[in-house]
């Protein structure tokens, strides 16, 4: 697992990242998948920086990477994947 990212898609400034976590319950251990939606931008001093915050120009570019997100998932996923996020909820 670790901490990179599992896919990242990206429209502009606005990025969804899909990341792979691990977890127990009943003593049983399970993977399910997050998925992150931010916006890059500079700050005054001209350094890259992330925000969760969007602005309504952004919408249409969230939109459009969190579908890809979900596309990606539901593409690669086995039906054992979907029980085991089941179990997160």
């Amino acid at each position: 697992m670790g901490n990179r990212p599992e896919k990242k898609y990206k429209a502009g400034a606005v990025s969804a990242t899909i990341w792979k976590n691990e977890g127990q319950k009943n003593g049983k251990t399970f993977a399910f998948h997050t998925i992150s939606l931010g916006r890059g931008y500079k700050d005054s001093s001209g350094e890259w920086k992330n925000s969760s915050s969007l602005r309504p120009a952004d919408l249409p570019k969230a939109a459009l990477v969190l579908g890809k997100a979900y596309e990606y998932l539901i593409m690669n996923s086995s039906e054992e994947d979907v029980v085991e996020e089941a179990l997160v909820a």
